[in-house]
């Protein structure tokens, strides 16, 4: 029974012992950082321990706080803020934070979490002041760089924006134990209404423009057709002013030729007019004229000559003219 006893003995030290070192012994991650605790409060010089590995520390009586040591991101809520120009602007921001004082940081506010509230409230506040002091212009085009203003005459550079949120944001962390790495504003715009306001006048004046640029080209169009349309009538009129020109010169020369023929021969001539007669007047297979045989339109007909019949020689041998019929009661 005494060696019962003693087993049982033996056994319970055993596991009081390691209960009491599991209790002593605490691992601190690489990617951490530790506060040893005494009754809730910060131990001394060896309350901060940033080295990764085993570490001791009271059983019982101290505890420990773990940290992150890494950048850490923090995302704050969509607000409206009310531009320097009177623009309501829809502002989407983050930052991102790194704990460089854990004893700070842990009297401050204790967990990341409370960490994560308060600084994205920090964060909300110097935000709406800081674009409550610009126009919607500096904040689009400026919040990520430098600009050159004059100021009593001179040149100076005047911090974006974001650097001005940044140093703001880095004065009020300070007291918590963070450092603010970089803060950005993920999106500025106007609200939904007013966008869509926006957007409407925008297209209006588009469709205004493009109105006024085809009321332009019609207009240019209508102007260039019209001179079109005038240069090519006067280039009409002169081209018919001189066709006429032309043909009368011809019709000139061509009765200057037939006159001089006509002097020259004018038996020839009224021969050769009346067989260009002949020519178009019996042209086709079915022309039908009703004239008298002794008319002058045949006179080449009966005689070659073109002489009148009572000056025509009568052929040998033919009868002589018949004489005419007594009158009715004449002896």
């Amino acid at each position: 029974m005494n060696r019962s006893f003693i087993g049982f003995g033996a056994l319970v030290a055993l596991v009081v012992g390691l209960v009491l070192v599991s209790a002593s012994v605490f691992t601190v991650a690489q990617t951490e950082q530790a506060l040893v605790l005494r009754f809730g409060e910060p131990v001394g010089d060896r309350a901060l321990v940033n080295r990764p590995g085993l570490h001791f520390k009271l059983p019982f009586v101290e505890t420990v706080a773990l940290f992150d040591n890494r950048i850490l991101d923090v995302e704050t809520p969509k607000q409206e803020v009310l531009a320097a120009d009177n623009n309501r602007i829809e502002v989407d921001s983050f930052l991102r934070y790194q704990i460089v004082n854990a004893l700070d940081f842990y009297r401050a506010v204790r967990t990341e979490e409370i960490a994560a509230n308060q600084l994205g409230s920090i964060m909300n506040s110097i935000v709406r002041r800081a674009l409550g002091e610009a126009t919607m212009i500096q904040i689009i085009r400026e919040r990520d760089r430098e600009t050159e203003v004059e100021e009593s005459g001179k040149t100076v550079k005047r911090p974006s924006v974001m650097s001005q949120i940044t140093r703001l944001v880095n004065e009020e962390a300070a007291r918590i134990g963070v450092k603010v790495v970089d803060v950005r504003i993920r999106r500025a715009d106007l609200p939904r209404q007013i966008s869509e306001k926006v957007y409407g006048r925008m297209q209006s004046e588009r469709q205004r423009e493009a109105a006024e640029f085809r009321a332009q080209g019609e207009q240019r169009k209508q102007e260039i057709q019209a001179r079109a349309d005038r240069d090519s009538t006067v280039i009409r009129a002169e081209a018919q002013r001189k066709s006429e020109e032309l043909r009368g010169e011809g019709d000139a020369d061509r009765n200057r030729v037939f006159a001089e023929a006509f002097s020259k021969d004018p038996e020839f001539f009224a021969f050769y007019r009346s067989m260009q007669a002949y020519e178009r007047g019996l042209a086709g297979n079915d022309t039908r004229m009703i004239l008298s045989p002794t008319s002058d339109f045949f006179r080449y007909f009966g005689d070659p000559q073109g002489r009148e019949p009572a000056t025509r020689p009568r052929p040998p041998g033919a009868p002589g003219p018949v004489p005419a019929a007594p009158a009715a009661g004449a002896k």
